[in-house]
């Protein structure tokens, strides 16, 4: 195992009827900006029972952060929140929602230009705001770590930041919340939690058993509860289940002492910053034709997650690593998540778009292993046309 240092500081309040709780989490004086996503939260009632669980303090709504969210529409909120001196930031919605409130958190108080702070990965941010969040949707885990991924439309960039300071102070997980989601919402978010814990675990053996299992029981799970969810809408213990594993997927237990990849999420960035594909998506088309790439680098785990993740044991090894991968698209695609750019209507130009990308963002050592250069990304893009 892997020298690590491990460390979060998020509250967590699981279960029905949490969000009554505000009170008791955010401070009494508090002047409050509420982000929040489209109509979703005012229509199911949940910005009501938010209003209501916040009392008499002074709250600024704030609507409209996109799915994916936008420089530009942060700056305005960041803007709001430096005229009215609002000094708590809570993010109702799903993990871009929660990713926004963590930009605008640190921006308020940047003393420099704030796309900096995206610039520079986050690393010479020295005080944000407090956060604190209402999840509705299971997907990023950003409700329990320090990590945001912001998109700036204007330059087609779509970039990422980590810091200790946007760790939100507490989160509120109400499984009951995600049962109005559209499927495909539902659908993404189990594939983009299945990429997290696969981006952590598969890479190569450090002895490190603890991780390993944990990350494979995470896979399992989202394997059996992920088509019960869109099977089964109003199921609360499969709802409940899902967002607490995609919680797990990504707030740092499963990542620490191990290798870890993220080429996957570095090259599908690309993807939903040109041409405005679900994360998701942009993850389930990669993963497949990466993993396949990558079967000398990631033998050892690819062979380790097909017993362990898929009960594949006949066959040689490399029969057995290709129904692996040959399983993991499968899981997609029964989810309804196409696996292929031209499901989507790109073809070759799209790929030299990305790659375009990819060396201007100075993505050209990509990899647990620092080895994923332009050319390896090529071969990966052109297997998933």
């Amino acid at each position: 195992m892997l020298n690590f240092d491990f460390y979060n500081p998020t509250h967590i309040s699981f279960g029905k009827g949490c969000i009554a709780k505000l009170d008791g989490f955010v401070p009494a004086e508090a002047q409050v900006m509420v982000l929040y996503g489209g109509q979703s939260a005012q229509r199911t009632g949940t910005l009501d029972e938010v209003q209501a669980a916040l009392g008499e303090r002074k709250v600024y709504l704030f609507g409209g952060v996109e799915a994916n969210p936008t420089y530009e529409k942060l700056m305005e909120a960041v803007q709001i929140a430096r005229e009215q001196n609002i000094d708590f930031l809570l993010a109702v919605g799903g993990g871009s929602v929660i990713d926004g409130a963590k930009f605008v958190a640190a921006a308020v108080p940047y003393p420099d230009d704030p796309w900096n702070i995206l610039l520079n990965g986050g690393r010479d941010i020295k005080q944000a705001l407090p956060i604190g969040t209402v999840l509705t949707l299971a997907a990023t885990g950003s409700e329990m770590n320090n990590g945001s991924v912001i998109t700036r439309k204007s330059l087609q960039a779509k970039l990422p930041f980590h810091n200790d300071l946007v760790f939100p102070k507490f989160s509120m997980l109400d499984p009951s919340k995600s049962f109005t989601l559209p499927e495909r919402q539902v659908a993404n978010g189990v594939v983009d939690a299945f990429v997290h814990v696969m981006e952590q675990y598969l890479t190569y053996p450090v002895n490190a058993p603890v991780q390993d299992r944990f990350s494979e029981g995470l896979l399992q799970t989202l394997i059996e509860q992920g088509p019960l969810a869109l099977s089964q809408p109003d199921d609360y213990e499969v709802r409940a289940n899902l967002m607490w594993v995609a919680t797990l997927a990504l707030n740092g237990l499963i990542g620490s002492g191990v290798p870890q990849d993220w080429s996957t999420h570095l090259i599908g960035h690309e993807f939903t910053a040109l041409y405005g594909l679900d994360h998701a998506q942009t993850l389930a088309i990669i993963l497949p034709s990466m993993l396949q790439e990558r079967r000398v680098a990631k033998r050892e785990k690819l062979l380790q997650y097909a017993e362990r993740v898929w009960n594949l044991r006949d066959g040689d090894a490399e029969q057995r690593i290709d129904a692996a991968i040959a399983r993991t698209r499968e899981f997609f695609e029964t989810l309804g998540v196409k696996t292929r750019l031209n499901d989507y209507g790109l073809a070759q130009d799209a790929v030299e778009a990305a790659l375009q990308q990819l060396e201007q963002h100075g993505m050209l050592q990509l990899g647990e292993h620092k080895d994923i250069d332009l050319a390896i990304s090529r071969r990966v893009l052109e297997a998933s046309l």
